[in-house]
């Protein structure tokens, strides 16, 4: 209901969903999945009469009443309040009114349609194999109501269960635990259970030519046959991750943690799906330079996904805090240089989000208002790496990791299971501190909590993190800068940057970005010693053709239309194609890309795209 959560018309103030079983016919012909929905309602109110669900996209062909026997009756429903962001309230009529306690089981004939924005369906030229199609799901934010009728808020969390019809020799997986299979003529049935509760946006299939490796008793990594021995190796830590983040937070409760590795148009690095977190094949170097994102959705098995954002406005203590376990996870991974670095990126990629969004546009508030706005439109780093800040900031502020971390522990224990607001949050912050270290509080009390949390713009606080590791990149650039200048660059050789971690070659560049738009002599120059049109790394290739893109630097015109052509990541693909159509020769081939390539990638990035440039 919009007064409890802004982005659904669900009525969660009067009776709320317990349990969802979903069984699902996947139809590649027809590019639909096909079957029912079952909700175990429970009324939180008196005299409740109906169940109002959010679809999107769905044709409803018949709701139904399910007694203790399994007998159904037919249900009136009324689909006539349409929403243009948050699409259609199903309104079901309850044969006789709930009081408070009191239960109800429903049932929802229904299929997918073509404009179902949860699911993309793949050709089999689309994959890695081309031998046969694949169907993944992305339900984050309010996308699980285009995948099955259900109340879609992040305050409703439910355990679930399913059987997925997939035809031969096809694998169906979903976001809980596999608990079986039977053959059905052509087709395999697979079965799953979620015993652990979750909110509707982690719902998650995916149905492909897929195979496993098993890194350890509880990980795995799954992918397309041909990819299956790159992803092993790539992802062969994942089970240290995991047991860093135990260390660091509790025990981890969902019984497996999978990854899987799916195909280029996968618009996002991670989706943390409990048991089978979605990836992006950029991730895929070659050197395992760039699984730190594996610690951002491993670190989501707590935040998110255990204690969870109430609604799409304080999804920073979704993403705040993930960010912040994750930069944990790399500092006992790879030291805390590693982590002063990330944090360095981090806070020049919030520069970026502010600067793109206005530095008085009310979405870079750390918790805004979505009073109409679809939360995808809202999305950015600012959640990440605002919240992120906040965090480090407290954490400093406060007396250090040592008093900081049994904080985070208490944090999860005190919510896990739970949504919850800003607001949830800082009360128990207080009341933590209250406890444990009362003369802590008025150091909180002088915190700008209006300022930190509701205004837009940078935060009101710089923090200051340590520069040293970035020294060496900061001296190459200002180095290059000065061949700018001077137009000598025999200075320079390959070997300059081969010991420069990933995030080190981004800092280098980044910092190069702030002095563009540079000579095409010195960008000659640059690729020429260091390669970097062709870096099989996602995260400088992408650092690299930016910052000739902002120098109208045409001769890697190609190569960005390559990586605009071959993957689908938003974090590349949106920032790309907007600085490709602002250079003076660049417009028709953006648009060109974009026309050729927007039935490639996701229904989300598409749209998005399109409303970056206007099309």
């Amino acid at each position: 209901m919009f007064e409890i959560d802004p982005n659904s018309q669900a009525n969660i103030d009067q009776i709320v969903t317990r349990h969802l079983h979903l069984s699902l016919a996947v139809d590649f012909d027809a590019k639909i999945l096909r079957g029912s929905a079952t909700l175990d309602l429970e009324a939180i109110s008196d005299n409740v009469e109906k169940v109002v669900l959010d679809t999107n996209h769905l044709n409803v062909s018949g709701s139904f009443i399910v007694n203790k026997d399994g007998q159904e009756q037919a249900l009136k429903t009324d689909d006539s309040i349409r929403h243009p962001v948050f699409g259609t309230a199903l309104s079901i009529s309850l044969p006789n009114a709930l009081n408070k306690g009191e239960s109800a089981k429903v049932k929802i004939d229904y299929e997918t349609t073509s404009e179902s924005g949860a699911l993309q369906f793949l050709t089999p030229e689309q994959t890695l194999g081309k031998n046969h199609p694949y169907l993944f799901t992305q339900c984050q934010a309010i996308h699980a109501r285009s995948l099955a009728p259900c109340q879609d808020s992040p305050g409703i969390k439910i355990t679930y269960s399913a059987d997925i019809k997939a035809p031969n020799p096809l694998r169906a997986l979903m976001s809980a635990i596999s608990v079986g299979s039977e053959e059905a003529g052509d087709h395999t049935i697979y079965k799953f259970s979620q015993k652990t509760t979750m909110p509707s946006y982690l719902l998650a299939i995916v149905c492909g030519n897929i195979v496993k490796a098993d890194i350890s008793d509880r990980c795995a990594v799954w992918t397309e046959p041909e990819n299956i021995d790159a992803c092993a190796w790539e992802f062969a830590e994942m089970e240290k991750s995991l047991k860093i983040a135990e260390d660091l937070l509790t025990p981890y409760s969902w019984g497996r943690y999978d990854l899987l590795v799916l195909p280029p148009s996968f618009p996002y690095g991670g989706m943390e799906n409990p048991c089978l977190t979605f990836v992006t094949p950029t991730l895929i170097a070659g050197d395992r330079s760039l699984t730190d994102v594996v610690g951002h959705e491993i670190s989501h098995s707590w935040s998110g996904n255990l204690v969870t954002t109430k609604n799409w406005e304080h999804f920073w203590l979704n993403e705040g805090w993930t960010t912040f376990f994750e930069r944990k996870i790399v500092g006992r991974l790879e030291g805390e240089d590693a982590r002063q670095l990330s944090s360095v990126i981090g806070n020049n990629d919030l520069k970026s989000a502010v600067e793109f969004f206005g530095t008085s546009n009310p979405l870079t508030a750390l918790v805004p208002k979505l009073d109409g706005i679809d939360p995808d439109d809202a999305f950015s780093s600012v959640p990440y790496d605002k919240g992120y800040n906040l965090l480090y900031y407290l954490e400093q502020l406060l007396g250090g990791p040592e008093v900081f971390e049994p904080y985070m522990r208490e944090y999860i224990k005190e919510f896990q299971g739970k949504s919850i607001t800003t607001d949830d949050w800082k009360e128990f912050l207080f009341k933590y501190f209250e406890n444990t270290c009362p003369e802590k509080v008025e150091v909180l009390n002088k915190v700008d909590w209006e300022h930190w949390l509701y205004k837009p713009g940078m935060p009101p606080v710089e923090n200051e993190f340590d520069t040293r590791p970035q020294q060496v990149c900061i001296d190459l650039a200002n180095k290059w800068l000065g061949a700018k200048d001077s137009g000598d660059y025999s200075g320079f050789s390959e070997s300059d940057i081969t010991n420069f971690s990933t995030m080190q070659k981004v800092i280098f560049l980044t910092r190069l970005q702030d002095s563009a738009p540079l000579p095409a002599v010195l960008l000659k120059n640059l690729d020429s010693f260091y390669s970097l049109t062709n870096s099989r790394n996602s995260e400088v290739r992408f650092s690299w053709l930016s910052l000739a893109l902002k120098s109208n630097f045409e001769q890697v015109f190609d190569a960005v239309v390559d990586m605009l052509s071959t993957q689908g990541r938003m974090k590349f693909t949106r920032p790309l194609y907007r600085l490709l159509d602002a250079c003076p020769d660049g417009k028709a081939l953006t648009k060109e890309t974009f026309l050729k390539n927007r039935n490639f990638y996701h229904p989300i990035c598409s749209r998005l795209i399109q409303r970056d440039l206007g099309l």
